[in-house]
């Protein structure tokens, strides 16, 4: 059985509530990843001064999206972490 992307641990908000982190599989390999806030509002609609219960509901129901962005990124770099900006999601729009 192929082991995609997996929620090995769930989401939490880090860097203060400017980021939202996660972890999934790529490649066979665990890779600790986060998506910044600024991300979430810009592509997931989450509003300016949410809380972080709010920011983690947005994540979730983007995550499928998200994730996706981040296999791609995380493939391509092949590194341990990867940092996902608004600038990963307007990428993925031009396609």
């Amino acid at each position: 059985m192929a082991m995609n992307a997996t929620n090995l641990t769930e989401a939490t908000v880090v860097e203060g509530g400017l980021a939202v982190a996660f972890e999934l599989i790529a490649a066979g390999r665990v890779v600790k990843c986060t998506v910044s806030r600024e991300s979430l509002q810009h592509y997931f609609w989450l509003q300016p001064g949410a809380d972080d219960a709010r920011a983690l509901k947005i994540f979730n129901d983007g995550r499928q999206r998200i994730v996706a962005v981040a296999e791609r990124k995380a493939r391509r770099l092949a590194a341990a972490s990867i940092h996902l900006e608004a600038a990963d999601f307007q990428r993925q729009a031009r396609w």
